[in-house]
C-alpha cells in the first residue's frame, strides 16, 4: 500500500527450579530477536578495509573448543551477479561491529563501525573519523557526498559528523526522539540528507524535501531502512516485518507485509533506474520487485550467516550482502565506559567464540545439547577466571550471580563484561528467555552485545552472534524481550 501523503514535517518521531529456558533461542542480526517473529535491530550498515576475494571467499577464521572446530564460509562482502565478495585484509582490525559500508566508483570501499572507526579499501580516501572521541551514541550508518570527496556520519541520537567537502546541514543531536535513528541518506546533489528514525520518522536538512512519513502511525514492526527515487521527489521505507511505505513520486512495486518471513527484514536497496528495488533478510534471503533481479541469496543455507544490508553494483547486475559477524572484532572500551577489573577478558572470550557454533538439536561446544545462551554466558565468564555453572536456565544463571557477585536493574548503566538478561524476571522459563553478554555500552544506553543460541535460523541451529548497537529501553521492541538486569563480577 502507499502510505498516506502528509505534507507536515515530523520531528520524532514462581519458582525456577528448572533445567533449561525453553525460550531462549534468538535470532538476529546486527540485531538479535526470534526468528518466528518480525522485530528489529537499530541497524547498522557495514565497515573497515579489505581484499578481493573469489564468489566462493576463504575461510575468515576458525576456532576450537572442546576439539570442535567452527568456521564462517562467507565474506564481509558476499558478491553475487557482476559484484566480487571482499574480505578484510589482517592489518585491518575494527574495534566495534561495523555499521555501515559504502563502495567508490573506482572499485574502493568505505567501513565504519559503531565508534566511528573508518576503513578503507582500494581507491576510498579517509577524511576522518570520529574514532577515539567520547561518543554519547554509537554511530549506526554513513553516506558518501556525490563526488565521494567526503561522508557523513550518524549516529543513534541524530548526531551528524561531516567529513571531506560534506557540508553540515543540521541534526536531531541533543532534540529527544520517540525512537532512535538508523540511517543517513544523502539528496541527489549532495546538498541535503534524510534522518530515518526506527518509528519511520523522516528529518530533513538542506534541501531535503519532507514528502510524509510513518513517524506518529501504528507500525507492525520497526522500520529499517529506506530508499529515494532518482529525481529525488521521493523515496521509499522498509520495515522489518518487509512492508513498504511510498511516498512523492516513489511507485509501490510490492512487498512482504503480508507473507510469514523466516527472519527479519535487515534493509533494502533500489536498482539504477529506481523501478524497483531488493529487499534482505537477516538469514541473507533476497527478494525482488519491479525491475530488480535475482542473483542469489544466502538464506537456504544452515547455519545462517547473519547479514545487515544489500548493496548493488552501480549497474544494478548484481549486489553484495554485508555480514558484520564475517571478520574478526577486537572491541576496544569506549571513552568512560563502566569497566570491572574482568571485563577486557570477558568480552574477548566472548567474542573469540563469534561463529555459527551449533549443530542439529542444540548441540553445542559449551555444555549438553539443550538450548545454551547461558552455558556461553558462564563458559565467557568462566575464562576470565570466575566460577559460574549453568544449568542451561537464564534465570539460575541470574540467581547464582546475585548470590556470588553483583546484579543491576535494567536502569542501571552496565559495565562491559556484564551478563545481559532478557525478560522480565528469572522466576521461570517463561519469564526469563535469553542472556548475553555486553561488550560495548555507551552513555544513551545503547549496547553491543555478543551471545549464544542466537542469529537468524531455525531453531537449534543457531550460533554465537554479535547484536546491536540497541538502546536497551528499546530490547522489546529490538530483541522480541525486554532486559530486566545484569549480572556483574
Amino acid at each position: 500500500m502507499t502510505a498516506d501523503k502528509s505534507k507536515s514535517m515530523v520531528f520524532e518521531s514462581q519458582n525456577n527450579v528448572m533445567t533449561k529456558s525453553t525460550s531462549d533461542s534468538f535470532a538476529t542480526n546486527g540485531l538479535l530477536r526470534r526468528s518466528s517473529k518480525i522485530f528489529i535491530s537499530i541497524l547498522i550498515l557495514l565497515v573497515a578495509t579489505v581484499e578481493i576475494a573469489t564468489n566462493s571467499p576463504k575461510t575468515i577464521k576458525t576456532y576450537s573448543i572442546d576439539s570442535k572446530n567452527v568456521v564462517y564460509s562467507h565474506a564481509l562482502l558476499t558478491g553475487f551477479g557482476d559484484s566480487p565478495s571482499i574480505n578484510l585484509p589482517s592489518t585491518e582490525v575494527p574495534h566495534s561491529i561495523i555499521v555501515g559500508a559504502q563502495p567508490t566508483s573506482n572499485g574502493g570501499y568505505y567501513f565504519v563501525t559503531a565508534q566511528g572507526q573508518l576503513l578503507t579499501y582500494g581507491g576510498a580516501t579517509n577524511y576522518g573519523d570520529t574514532y577515539g572521541l567520547s561518543l554519547y551514541a554509537p554511530i549506526v550508518g554513513m553516506a558518501l557526498t556525490p563526488d565521494q570527496k567526503g561522508y557523513y556520519f550518524v549516529a543513534a541520537d541524530g548526531g551528524v559528523f561531516a567529513f571531506g567537502d560534506a557540508t553540515y546541514y543540521g541534526s536531531m543531536g541533543g532534540v529527544k526522539l520517540n525512537n532512535p535513528i538508523v540511517s543517513i541518506t544523502t539528496t541527489a546533489d549532495g546538498k541535503g540528507y534524510y534522518l530515518l528514525a526506527s518509528d519511520g520518522g523522516i528529518f530533513a536538512f538542506g534541501d531535503a524535501t519532507f514528502y510524509g512519513s510513518m513517524g506518529g502511525k501504528y507500525l507492525n514492526a520497526a522500520i529499517v531502512g529506506m530508499g529515494t527515487t532518482a529525481d529525488g521527489k521521493g523515496y521509499w521505507l522498509v520495515g522489518a516485518d518487509g512492508g513498504i511505505f511510498s511516498y512523492g513520486d516513489a511507485l509501490f512495486y510490492g512487498s512482504l507485509g503480508n507473507i510469514s518471513l523466516n527472519a527479519s527484514i535487515a534493509g533494502m536497496a533500489t536498482t539504477p533506474d529506481h523501478k524497483g528495488y531488493w529487499i534482505v533478510g537477516t538469514d541473507g534471503g533476497v527478494f525482488t520487485f519491479g525491475d530488480a533481479t535475482f542473483y542469489g541469496s544466502v538464506g537456504g543455507e544452515l547455519p545462517n550467516t547473519p547479514i545487515s544490508a544489500i548493496i548493488p553494483s552501480s549497474d544494478g547486475l548484481g549486489y553484495q550482502l554485508l555480514s558484520p559477524d564475517s571478520i574478526s572484532v577486537v572491541p576496544t572500551i569506549n571513552q568512560n565506559e563502566r569497566t570491572t577489573q574482568y571485563s577486557q577478558a570477558i568480552i574477548d572470550a566472548a567474542q573469540s567464540q563469534v561463529g555459527p557454533a551449533t549443530s542439529p538439536n542444540f548441540c553445542n561446544p559449551y555444555g549438553p545439547c539443550e538450548e545454551w545462551c547461558a552455558l556461553f554466558a558462564a563458559w565467557t565468564w568462566n575464562q576470565a577466571g570466575l566460577s559460574v555453572s549453568s544449568d542451561g536456565f537464564t534465570g539460575d544463571l541470574y540467581d547464582q550471580i546475585a548470590g556470588n557477585y553483583s546484579v543491576l536493574s535494567e536502569q542501571d548503566q552496565p559495565a562491559a563484561g556484564d551478563v545481559v538478561f532478557y525478560g522480565t524476571g528469572p522466576q521461570s522459563t517463561s519469564t526469563s528467555v535469553h542472556a548475553g553478554i555486553v561488550i560495548q555500552a555507551w552513555p544513551d544506553g545503547a549496547l553491543t552485545t555478543v551471545e549464544g543460541d542466537s542469529g537468524p535460523g531455525p531453531g537449534g541451529w543457531l550460533g554465537v552472534t554479535m547484536n546491536g548497537p540497541y538502546l536497551k529501553d528499546y530490547s522489546a521492541e529490538i530483541n522480541g524481550a525486554a532486559i530486566y538486569g545484569f549480572g556483574e563480577a
